[in-house]
């Protein structure tokens, strides 16, 4: 793990984040304590988009039927933030 104080981070940072983009995981420190850990994001699926759908609350069979009645709303009064 690379370690930086915090000047050397905000000094470095475009460098810094090239070293977590490649995997590096960097401690910054501060006064001889480590205040903080960055570390790579993890990379994101399609298997993680399926499981968060999964455990979405399903919508009701009525809510295409209210989008319908308010988008109705919105082009029929014409536009309601015009004049604002």
């Amino acid at each position: 793990m690379r370690i930086l104080t915090a000047t050397e981070a905000s000094r470095g940072f475009s460098d810094l984040l090239d070293a977590v983009e490649r995997g590096e995981t960097v401690a910054i420190t501060r006064g001889n304590r480590t205040i903080a850990q960055i570390l790579p994001a993890p990379a994101r699926t399609g298997r993680d988009l399926r499981a968060a759908l999964a455990e979405a609350p399903r919508l009701d069979d009525a809510f295409e039927d209210d989008i319908d009645a308010a988008t109705a709303l919105l082009t029929e009064a014409g536009d309601p933030w015009a004049g604002v």
